[in-house]
Formats: C-alpha cells, sequence, structure tokens
C-alpha cells in the first residue's frame, strides 16, 4: 500500500518568498508604468473618469496586480526547484492534496479558482514537499487553459524528479463562465494527466484517485 505523504516530513530547502525583480534570463522587469496607461485608457473607454478620486490611482494598482498575477512567465524550474531533491529508498506513492490554485484565463483574463492534487512514485530521489506547490504556482501565475497547465504541471515534476510516474487532478471553477455568459455559479472543472506507471497501471491510477477523494478524517 502507498503511503499518503500529505503530512510529509519533507521539509524545503528555501524558506521565505521573494519578490520577482528580473525574468527568467535574468533581465530587469519592465517598469509597470506603460502597463498603467493602458489601463488609464481602459478605465475611459469604460466612459469611467480616470481622474476621479477612487481612480487616481487605480491604473497603477492594477498593473502591478497583472505583474504580479502573471509572475510564472519570469520564474523558471531550475530556480523554483533550487536544488532541493533528496535520495530516498522509497518507491511507495508520495500525495500532496488541494494545493491551493489561482490562475487567469487566457480568452477572459477572469480568475479560475480551485485545487490540484499532486503525486508521484520515486526512483531514487523524493522533492522537497513545498517544490511541489511552487510548480503550481508558476505555471498558474500565467494566462492559462486548464487543459494546458495541468500537463504542464505533471511535465515539469516528472523533469525534475525522474519519477517512475507523476498524476496531477485539477478541480477548478471558472469565472468566465460563473461571472458571464451562462453564468452557472455551481459548475466546476476537472482535468488530469497520467504519466508513466500512473498511465500505465491501473492500480496504480486508482489508488491515486481514490487517496484523493477518501475519507480526510
Amino acid at each position: 500500500m502507498a503511503q499518503n505523504k500529505d503530512l510529509s516530513m519533507q521539509s524545503d530547502a528555501r524558506t521565505a518568498d521573494e519578490p520577482v525583480t528580473s525574468a527568467a534570463d535574468g533581465r530587469p522587469l519592465p517598469a509597470p508604468e506603460a502597463l498603467a496607461r493602458h489601463y488609464r485608457e481602459i478605465l475611459a473607454g469604460l466612459n469611467e473618469d480616470p481622474n476621479r478620486e477612487g481612480l487616481l490611482d487605480t491604473p497603477m494598482r492594477a498593473a502591478k496586480a497583472m505583474q504580479y498575477l502573471t509572475r510564472g512567465y519570469h520564474q523558471d524550474l531550475d530556480t523554483i526547484v533550487n536544488g532541493a531533491l533528496f535520495s530516498s529508498d522509497n518507491d511507495e506513492m508520495v500525495l500532496l492534496r488541494d494545493i491551493e490554485l489561482y490562475s487567469l484565463c487566457e480568452h477572459h483574463l477572469l480568475p479560475i479558482i480551485g485545487k490540484v492534487h499532486v503525486a508521484y512514485l520515486p526512483n531514487g530521489k523524493v522533492i522537497g514537499l513545498s517544490k511541489i506547490a511552487r510548480i503550481v504556482d508558476m505555471f498558474a501565475a500565467r494566462l492559462q487553459i486548464q487543459e494546458n497547465m495541468t500537463r504542464q504541471i505533471a511535465e515539469a515534476l516528472m523533469q525534475v524528479t525522474d519519477a517512475k510516474g507523476v498524476g496531477v487532478v485539477v478541480d477548478a471553477k471558472h469565472m468566465c463562465m460563473t461571472m458571464r455568459g451562462v453564468e452557472k455559479q455551481h459548475s466546476s472543472m476537472a482535468t488530469s494527466v497520467m504519466l508513466g506507471a500512473f498511465r500505465k497501471d491501473a492500480r496504480t491510477r486508482r489508488e491515486f484517485l481514490n487517496l484523493i477523494h477518501g475519507s480526510r478524517d
């Protein structure tokens, strides 16, 4: 039987988050002023007065917020993982459930909010637990569609761990469907990607899905 690693003692080699001030290739990020000018034009295009008190600082706030929400474009996998791979003879499933997900739909720039469940079968090495969440965040902090993001997370974890298999399930609500359009507030979307043993072995896949949906007590 696999060991449920939700409460894994594997610690992160790094601690505090640092603000992203440069792109993955080392170049400094562009200043937000140009982006703020576009937000000012959007406000005017909505027949709002960008000069009224409540909106004076809104363009710059929105520009900085958008830069933060898309910070994943300026992050890379090697920096995120930062060498936090550790030798281990454990060959049972490692699972991290209920990772909070916040992303933006690339079609309407509206939020995608949900949870990600990630599991892998170690192949001589395990990854620092928080690095899994950081990998999720890196791909979520981009303009996305859920189908692509799910695969990107799975392939990245497979790449850095050389695992025997990786499974990823994403369950999320899309504000582009709940706030506008068909306005179905109670709908959610589920996507999954299974690689290696999770794709080839039905028992491994079933164990993963049972652990996700099983009792949390």
